[in-house]
């Protein structure tokens, strides 16, 4: 209990420092006129620019971690994010198709239409008749899809105008610049349903880390929960990517980290502790884009990049060790 106060405890820290720091830092007084309504500069910097994006991280963040711990349980293995095995890199390949031939479909049903094509490509190709497929198998053919969908969307870069080829560049990479509340009302208004959904799906999965057989004894409809628990996975990640870009090693790295922090055994508290973990990254990983270089305000795929892919090398080598790979 006192790991899950001290984790709720940073994030609490984390809101109240990227909502006060930035090109212009203010001071608590302008942090209590923004929550509160108050009038001047500092308030409407507050609930204009810089509230809606925190909004925004957090529920992106969130997103992203329960995607990521969902897949790593039911998978059973810590490189199985939805980032990983190409997911958001299909969310946000089919976004770019969109923008780039024109369609006006809106972007959360555009998004999850792409995760879900990539998920259902992932899971033909490392399909084995007559044989069960192996967790490792299905994140190396995602790390193939993964890196297919960024190829294809480089070459759709080509063809934009050079002002859209880089703002184009920009969102691929993950941003959070320029969002307001319209976009923090899509994230937690999807995650919120898809959240209820998964909480529903939490007995299923506990049952299956019990494993197939002795979870189909207790009564689970195993290949239908499995399939039911990864296409809400997909959902929340590409509810992410809608708002946020395909932002890399968030889901990855979120649920070991709450995991770690916490100590939580159970899958519901792993799965929360997945969320929390998650905002908290895509948060301080934000603040640290914008404000850790004067003048300067990186994408905030930057900074989870530089984050996660130390931690893919070391998770990689464990998982060569140990034989997985």
């Amino acid at each position: 209990m006192k790991r899950v106060i001290v984790l709720v405890a940073l994030l609490v820290v984390a809101t109240a420092a990227s909502l006060l720091i930035g090109d212009v830092n203010l001071g608590l007084g302008a942090l209590w006129q923004g929550v509160w309504g108050g009038d001047g500069p500092a308030a409407l910097t507050i609930r204009v620019i810089r509230a809606p994006r925190v909004a925004v991280a957090l529920g992106a963040g969130a997103a992203l971690g329960l995607s990521g711990a969902t897949l790593q349980t039911l998978l059973r293995n810590p490189l199985a994010a939805p980032d990983i095995m190409g997911f958001t890199s299909g969310a946000g390949l089919a976004i770019l198709v969109a923008i780039t031939v024109g369609l006006t479909l809106p972007l959360p049903l555009v998004s999850a239409a792409g995760g879900l094509v990539a998920a259902i490509l992932v899971v033909a190709l490392a399909h084995r008749p007559g044989r069960a497929t192996p967790a490792a198998t299905v994140v190396l053919v995602g790390l193939g899809i993964g890196f297919t969908t960024t190829a294809i969307g480089t070459f759709l870069m080509t063809r934009l105008p050079s002002a859209g080829a880089t703002e184009a560049q920009r969102w691929l990479t993950g941003s959070l610049a320029a969002r307001d509340w319209g976009h923090a009302c899509q994230i937690w208004g999807i995650g919120a349903v898809l959240a209820l959904l998964l909480a529903l799906q939490v007995r299923g999965l506990g049952l299956l880390e019990l494993g197939n057989d002795l979870a189909a004894g207790l009564g689970l409809r195993v290949e239908r929960t499995r399939w039911m628990l990864a296409a809400t996975a997909v959902a929340l990640s590409a509810a992410g990517v809608a708002v946020a870009g395909p932002v890399p090693f968030v889901a990855l790295m979120a649920g070991p980290l709450g995991t770690r922090m916490t100590g939580a055994q159970r899958p519901g508290t792993r799965l929360t502790s997945a969320a929390a973990a998650g905002a908290g990254v895509m948060l301080l990983a934000d603040l640290v884009a914008r404000a850790g270089i004067p003048g300067l305000q990186l994408p905030i795929g930057v900074m989870t990049g530089a984050l996660g892919a130390p931690y893919l090398l070391w998770r990689l080598s464990r998982e060569i060790e140990r034989g997985e790979l």
